[in-house]
C-alpha cells in the first residue's frame, strides 16, 4: 500500500521547489506547475513502473512524455526529487547552459526527459508513436502522457487522437489537465470546448474522470482504474480536475499566474503556506 503521508510531504516540497526555481529567475510557470504536483508526485512515486537507471530507449519500463513543456518547473523538481539528477541541479532552472531549459529539451541529456516539448500539440503524436512501438516490440508496458486543456485547441492533437483509435493504440494513458485556464484566460473565454469527454468518446477512446485532481487519493484510484481498462482495443484518456495555483492561496483559480514570477513578499507567503518537509536545494 503506497504511504500516502510520503507522498503528501513529497507534494510539499516540491510546491517549495517550484516557486523558488520560478522566483529566482523572474520567468516561469508556476500555475500549472502548482496544479498538476500531485499528479507528477504519484504517477513517479507510485503509477509508473519505471527503471532506476534512465536509458533513452525506454525498453522494459513504463514512459512518460510530458506535452505542455512550459510546466517544467514540476516537471524538474519530481524527477530531480526522484533520484534522475541531484537535487541542487534545480538551482539552475532556465540559466545559460544549465540542462534545466525553460521547456525541456533533450540535447542537454538530463535524464528523464525523452523528446523536446513546449510547442504545444505535439505530445499525443509522440506518445502515441512510442505506444506503437512497445506493442510491436511485445512489451506491455504502457505509456503515460500529460497534456493541457488549452493545449487541445491546437488541430494537432485531434489528428493523433483519431489515428491511436483508429489502430488500436490501447497501451496508452493520456492525461489532461483540466483546469479550465490558460495564458489569456479561462478556456471558455479564448476557446470554449464543450465535453471533452464526449468529444474523446466520440475518437473512439475510453474516458476516466478524476474529479479531484489535487488529491492523491483520487489520484491513485482514478489512474488505478485507468490502468485497468489498458489492452482493451481502445486508447484511455483521463480527465484530471485541478486547481491552478494549488496550494498558494492567492495563484488558485486565476490565469494570472500561468507565465507570472512571484516577488520576494510573494515567494515568502507561498512558502509560509507550504512548510519545509523534505528540506530545500
Amino acid at each position: 500500500m503506497p504511504n500516502t503521508q510520503q507522498l503528501q510531504d513529497l507534494t510539499i516540497q516540491v510546491r517549495r521547489d517550484i516557486l523558488r526555481m520560478v522566483h529566482k529567475v523572474n520567468s516561469g510557470h508556476p500555475g500549472g506547475s502548482l496544479g498538476c504536483t500531485e499528479f507528477f508526485v504519484a504517477l513517479y512515486q507510485e503509477i509508473m513502473d519505471r527503471k532506476a537507471t534512465f536509458s533513452m530507449d525506454g525498453i522494459g519500463e513504463d514512459l512518460f512524455f510530458l506535452s505542455n513543456g512550459h510546466i517544467s518547473p514540476v516537471f524538474y523538481s519530481v524527477l530531480a526529487r526522484s533520484g534522475y539528477f541531484p537535487v541542487e541541479e534545480l538551482n539552475t532552472f532556465r540559466l545559460i547552459d544549465s540542462r534545466l531549459q525553460g521547456h525541456p529539451t533533450t540535447h542537454e541529456g538530463l535524464p528523464g526527459v525523452r523528446v523536446a516539448s513546449g510547442s504545444l500539440g505535439q505530445g499525443f503524436s509522440v506518445a502515441i508513436g512510442a505506444a506503437e512501438t512497445k506493442k510491436l516490440n511485445k512489451e506491455k508496458h504502457i505509456v503515460y502522457s500529460l497534456h493541457g486543456d488549452g493545449e487541445l485547441q491546437e488541430g494537432q492533437n485531434w489528428e493523433g487522437i483519431m489515428y491511436a483509435a483508429a489502430n488500436n493504440v490501447d497501451n496508452i494513458i493520456s492525461t489532461i489537465d483540466l483546469n479550465g485556464q490558460q495564458i489569456d484566460g479561462s478556456t471558455d473565454d479564448v476557446l470554449p470546448m464543450g465535453s471533452l469527454r464526449a468529444k474523446f468518446e466520440a475518437f473512439g477512446w475510453v474516458v476516466v474522470d478524476i474529479e479531484e485532481g489535487n488529491s492523491i487519493e483520487a489520484i491513485l484510484s482514478g489512474m488505478a482504474k485507468a490502468k485497468s481498462l489498458t489492452g482493451q482495443g481502445k486508447p484511455v484518456c483521463v480527465l484530471l480536475k485541478t486547481v491552478m495555483g494549488n496550494g498558494v492561496d492567492f495563484m488558485m483559480h486565476t490565469h494570472a499566474w500561468h507565465g507570472k514570477a512571484p516577488n520576494d513578499e510573494q515567494l515568502e507567503i507561498g512558502l509560509a503556506q507550504n512548510a519545509e518537509t523534505l528540506g530545500d536545494y
